[in-house]
């Protein structure tokens, strides 16, 4: 089988490297022509120049797997796409797409006769190694035709035919809005065990610990136990966090549906606030507090 891959960043291009390792032909298209080059001379891939030229050296019906970033660069290819394509024909999304617009787009190539598929990774930079989980939605026939890039992509047991278009990125939304949760816990659990300092607890041999048999063992606590053995201060560490679409979609989800989700959107406050997006609110407190009780306010204050 013959895939095009549009997007070879750092998982685009994993996911070329470990499909050629697979022994499936991939033609990679990058905006960056020189990462296209270094690609196609480590794995054999098939360099192309432009998208038309990726779309020429495949053939029909062809599959065209784009790992781009959600928003105008996914939407600008796909347009570029509708008039490259032939009927028969299948687009594989596999960016961080919202739902909704996942929706659309497949409405819109069914029109041309295009199939679209929408598929949610996990895996970051371990993927390689690893394999990928993928949340896959679209028509059945469509998946089945892209299955043997899904098994070579994914571990055993590591993708997934969600339903219908649309619901790939959903599963994706929500796996991402349930990762903000769990990474919130760990990091208030640790803060709280370095708080308590007559103890003088080591903190990677109890993230170590936990990994073994313990029922908060995961693959994050894996990560944490790593960084944690080479740095417990994280002095260097800046306490920003930034977010992500997924995590905004599935606590705007939540309340579309009139379901509760206070973890996730704690999670996703948590990081707002590390941004400094609260920061006025906070001097707004302060204020406020000193009018009624005449507490000191730390800075300038006329």
């Amino acid at each position: 089988m013959k895939v095009g891959m549009v997007g070879l960043g750092k998982m685009g291009g994993n996911m070329a490297r470990r499909l050629r390792r697979a022994g499936i032909d991939v033609v990679g298209c990058n905006r960056n022509m020189d990462v296209t080059r270094q690609i196609a001379q480590e794995t054999g891939m098939i360099a192309a120049s432009s998208l038309a030229d990726l779309v020429a050296k495949l053939e029909t019906p062809r599959a065209i797997w784009l790992m781009l970033p959600s928003g105008g660069p996914t939407e600008e290819v796909i347009e570029e796409l509708k008039g490259l394509l032939s009927k028969g024909d299948i687009v594989v999304e596999g960016g961080n797409s919202n739902y909704k617009d996942s929706q659309r787009r497949a409405a819109a190539m069914k029109d041309i006769g295009v199939d679209y598929v929408d598929e949610g990774t996990s895996g970051g930079i371990w993927g390689l190694e690893n394999g990928y989980a993928l949340m896959v939605g679209g028509e059945k026939e469509a998946v089945s035709r892209i299955e043997p890039v899904l098994k070579a992509l994914a571990p055993a047991n590591g993708w997934l035919h969600c339903g219908p278009s649309g619901s790939g990125h959903f599963v994706k939304m929500i796996h991402n809005g349930i990762e903000y949760g769990m990474m919130m816990a760990y990091a208030e659990g640790f803060a709280l065990i370095k708080g308590k300092t007559e103890f003088d607890m080591d903190l990677a041999a109890i993230a170590e610990m936990w990994r073994h048999g313990s029922v908060v063992r995961s693959w994050l606590l894996d990560l944490t136990a790593e960084f944690l053995a080479s740095d417990q201060a994280l002095d260097d560490i800046e306490p920003l966090v930034v977010d992500s679409g997924e995590g905004r979609w599935t606590v705007l989800e939540s309340v579309e549906q009139g379901v509760p989700s206070p973890v996730m959107t704690m999670a996703l406050m948590a990081r707002f606030s590390s941004q400094g997006k609260g920061d006025f609110g906070n001097k707004m407190l302060a204020m406020m507090r000193r009018g009624f009780g005449g507490h000191a306010v730390e800075g300038k204050v006329k």
